[in-house]
């Protein structure tokens, strides 16, 4: 699918700049080594897109690659100077959030269905359609980039594993100008409810909305922990860090990173 030609009229009446790309390697890179050659240039809410990404990165150095035109890949950039250095890692978090209400609006018949697997993929009946990542500009105080890649038009013989999902593969069309500027105004409300908040994520509403969509709770997991362990358990909340509760043997651990499945 080509890029429209008119662009994204809607995207680009919440955003200040909307920077379309025919193709690219990676559109978080481009977006960091933009903000980094004129930091002026992208203000907050800035988006870089396309529609042909070739070697995206997804959360624990993966590669997301996906045929031309069959996925919507989209870096906004966020200024959180305001937002203490501690309540950051409920970014990715929101982001997560903004994306799982976006999508939820453009699927007819199931929006029930979608929901956030902590920390920050959107599923479709269990089934991956968006991943997200985000990271902080080097030497740049206030900036971060927040990359998201939608699978849109991919047929189902395309997806690259059997616990991912598509627009098309639901039989459904996406309106990706509408999915964006969705997107971009939920985590720009919820980033400056953050804000407003000095980052108290409970007084802002950003802990109820990350619980009230995530599928993960309630449920038994396995985290692949960064140290290479593994933890069994039930999945009982987010805590005031955005962590995830995990009851392990008549315990309570807080997980701050790792790899979730859930156990069906």
């Amino acid at each position: 699918m080509p890029i429209p030609a008119d662009g994204y009229p809607l995207a680009a009446a919440v955003s200040p700049r909307v920077q379309v790309v025919e193709t690219t390697d990676s559109t978080n890179a481009d977006a960091v080594a933009a903000v980094l050659a004129d930091d002026a240039g992208w203000p907050h809410l800035s988006v870089l897109v396309t529609t042909d990404q070739r070697r995206g990165r997804g959360r624990l150095d993966r590669t997301w690659v996906t045929p031309a035109g069959t996925a919507l890949a989209a870096s906004v950039v966020v200024r959180v100077g305001a937002l203490p250095i501690a309540a950051r890692g409920w970014i990715p978090l929101i982001a997560g959030v903004a994306m799982t209400r976006a999508i939820a609006a453009q699927l007819r018949g199931i929006p029930q269905a979608v929901g956030l697997k902590w920390p920050n993929d959107v599923l479709v009946e269990g089934q991956k359609i968006c991943g997200i990542l985000a990271e902080a500009v080097p030497g740049e105080f206030d900036a971060v980039v927040v990359g998201a890649g939608v699978n849109t038009r991919m047929p189902r013989v395309d997806l690259p594993v059997a616990t991912a999902i598509s627009f098309a593969a639901l039989g459904q069309e996406a309106d990706e100008d509408r999915l964006l500027a969705d997107y971009l105004s939920g985590l720009d409300r919820l980033l400056m409810d953050l804000i407003d908040a000095e980052g108290d994520a409970v007084a802002a509403g950003v802990q109820s909305a990350v619980e009230s969509v995530c599928t993960t709770l309630g449920g038994d997991v396995v985290v692949s922990l960064p140290d290479g362990t593994t933890l069994e358990g039930r999945a009982e909340r987010i805590d005031a860090q955005g962590r995830l509760v995990v009851s392990a043997g008549g315990a309570e651990v807080p997980v701050a990173a790792g790899d979730v499945t859930h156990v069906r």
